[in-house]
């Protein structure tokens, strides 16, 4: 066998079938972004072009562009492989722990960092499939282990909750101070 026939075969086997949708994507961000250059960046008319603060941003979108349309010419001269919406849902399917970690953003100010950084990760675990105690037991001591990591030894200054204005005094000044 060849060695072009040898890259073609390895091309195919590696290949997936949404890179055209991909390219269309990626096209479509850089030229929004390209169409943006010149609302969104400044342009000094004394300076030099290399120091404009337009130039650098310019050329890496119109780099990106064009590498974009190369991908999409070459996407759309390809063979079509079937495949291609389930590969995109794949991709889709990864925004669920954007979600995850959204939701989680928004409770730590209500709940505070212990309980919901308790909670998520007892809920990723159940997530990702893992049910023996063991499991949960780990991603709950894990977690409280990060928190006072953060809290007390690295002293990062994280969102008390709302809901440690319930606890008696003496136990709110500790959550407040250590957890």
């Amino acid at each position: 066998m060849s060695r072009v026939k040898t890259l073609q075969a390895l091309f195919q086997r590696y290949r997936r079938p949404g890179d055209i949708v991909f390219a269309w994507v990626v096209l479509g961000v850089s030229l929004f972004l390209l169409a943006q250059i010149f609302t969104q960046t400044a342009y000094k008319p004394n300076g030099k072009l290399f120091a404009q603060p337009r130039f650098w941003p310019a050329v890496s979108l119109l780099g990106m562009s064009g590498f974009a349309l190369f991908h999409l010419i070459g996407s759309l001269l390809s063979e079509r492989i079937q495949g291609r919406w389930q590969e995109v849902l794949l991709w889709a399917s990864s925004l669920e722990y954007a979600a995850w970690f959204i939701m989680y953003a928004v409770l730590v100010p209500w709940a505070g960092y212990l309980p919901s950084t308790v909670l998520f990760s007892v809920l990723l675990v159940l997530r990702a499939g893992y049910r023996s105690k063991t499991a949960l037991i780990s991603a709950a001591v894990s977690a409280v282990v990060i928190v006072v990591l953060f809290k007390t030894f690295l002293q990062v200054k994280l969102p008390a909750g709302q809901i440690y204005e319930l606890l008696p005094d003496g136990l709110r000044q500790i959550m407040l101070t250590y957890f």
